[in-house]
């Protein structure tokens, strides 16, 4: 299915009255997946909100070298994607490799007491990323799998939800240990080592190694004529056919176009140093830039999962990069009102209510389930790797430029990369052979 495709109205009725519906759309595995991301974001976060101040306000580091370790942080990541992907699929236990996922970003938050130099400190987050990098597919494959294809933007709404209440929380609790600690950074690296711990504990008790797959809606019977099968195959999926998913022309589009968005997606750190700069917010109220956007993406990632359930996934997806690109507007502008941190803040968190659980649920729609890991990977690791060399670019238009023109720059590109985005994500006129809906 395209960005487009929308959720017939006989799987809807299907599910009978509107409380049974929802309980096939949020299953345990949601709910407990739901858990370990919400307590490993507390502590994810605690860091990713003091980080950008650390490096370049304690260590000194220019933008160009804080692009450089973002681009690292995020790269990384990427690129272990689709290692994480394929042996999930390979070993046929999800939860396994997303636990090693989420076990070695919990060993790396002690490291970051013991590291203050450039090239130590890029080596621990990049050991980081790589447990996000294996955890983040095999952990999305589960969601999908235990969820009806008619309630997976539900589904990943729900989990995104959950997931940035840790985001809510950590900058919080990062702001108050910054207050009240004589050592501030490290006390929060610490902290964020012990809750990191926690995640994990839960991961290991509360979700199943098999979560029981849902009950397939008459609606939803059948074989994608694209090629998503319907049964998986009997033998292991091997690293050839994970990469022969990109035959498959609607994952192809999808991949092309997240890569494409991905590469004028301005880094979050950017976002909220510039944010800072153009508005002089005090470097104490720093954390709390993450706060905002947490909080716009908790209250709308559900609403906006339903909702591209019903209307669209494509009009959902290209909406949250329109605002996007009228935060980039505002940064830009700089109006003099007291309102802009605000406005800045609630279009960034609209952008990723829109964006983050949106896009895996339409990949998931598309992609058998003895390779929906692979295929997850596939598209969040190109994504990912945009990103990088979004953070590396901007970095360096920055150093040599200025943050204004770097800026305009992006905003340039967005516009020009949403609209072809949008062009290449059309919806086609034939039914939808997996729902019965025209897309």
């Amino acid at each position: 299915m395209y960005l487009a495709d929308r959720a017939a109205p006989a799987a809807q009725k299907a599910g009978g009255a509107g409380g049974s519906a929802k309980v096939r759309a949020v299953t345990g595995v949601v709910l407990a997946l739901g858990a370990v991301s919400l307590v490993t974001d507390v502590s994810s976060e605690m860091v990713t909100a003091v980080l950008p101040l650390y490096l370049v306000a304690g260590l000194g580091m220019n933008p160009l070298g804080f692009g450089t370790l973002d681009g690292v942080y995020n790269g990384v990541s990427a690129l272990v994607q689709l290692v994480g992907g394929h042996l999930a699929d390979r070993a046929r236990n999800h939860k396994l490799i997303a636990g090693l996922g989420y076990a070695l970003s919990a060993v790396c938050k002690p490291l970051l007491l013991t590291v203050h130099a450039l090239g130590p400190l890029g080596a621990v987050l990049a050991l980081d990323r790589t447990g996000k990098g294996l955890r983040t597919s095999p952990r999305d494959a589960l969601i999908s799998m235990s969820t009806a294809p008619e309630y997976r933007g539900r589904a990943f709404g729900v989990h995104r939800a959950m997931d940035t209440a840790g985001a809510v929380l950590g900058p919080v609790a990062a702001f108050l240990i910054l207050r009240a600690a004589t050592d501030g950074y490290n006390a929060v690296f610490g902290v964020s080592a012990c809750v990191a711990a926690l995640g994990v504990v839960v991961l290991v008790l509360f979700v199943p190694s098999r979560p029981k797959p849902y009950a397939a809606s008459p609606a939803a019977p059948g074989v994608d004529p694209d090629g998503a099968a319907a049964e998986p195959p009997k033998a292991r999926p091997d690293l050839r056919q994970a990469l022969s998913l990109l035959r498959i022309p609607r994952l192809r589009a999808l991949a092309v176009c997240a890569a494409l968005l991905g590469l004028t997606t301005v880094s979050d750190a950017f976002v909220y140093l510039l944010l800072q700069r153009r508005t002089g917010i005090g470097e104490q109220w720093f954390p709390l830039l993450p706060f905002g956007t947490a909080v716009v993406f908790l209250s709308l990632a559900v609403p906006l999962g339903v909702l591209a359930d019903r209307i669209g996934r494509r009009t959902v997806f290209l909406a949250g990069h329109a605002g996007l690109l009228a935060a980039y507007a505002l940064l830009l502008w700089t109006p003099s009102t007291p309102a802009l941190p605000y406005l800045v803040l609630a279009l960034h968190g609209t952008f990723y209510a829109a964006t983050d659980g949106v896009l895996p649920a339409a990949v998931a729609d598309v992609v058998p389930e003895a390779l929906r890991a692979s295929g997850l990977a596939l598209v969040g690791t190109g994504q990912a790797l945009a990103r990088f060399c979004c953070s590396l670019a901007f970095g360096a238009a920055w150093t040599a430029w200025g943050d204004g023109p770097a800026l305009a720059g992006s905003a340039v590109g967005l516009l020009c990369c949403a609209v072809a985005a949008g062009t290449v994500l059309r919806p086609t006129a034939r039914p939808n052979a997996t729902t019965g809906a025209r897309p």
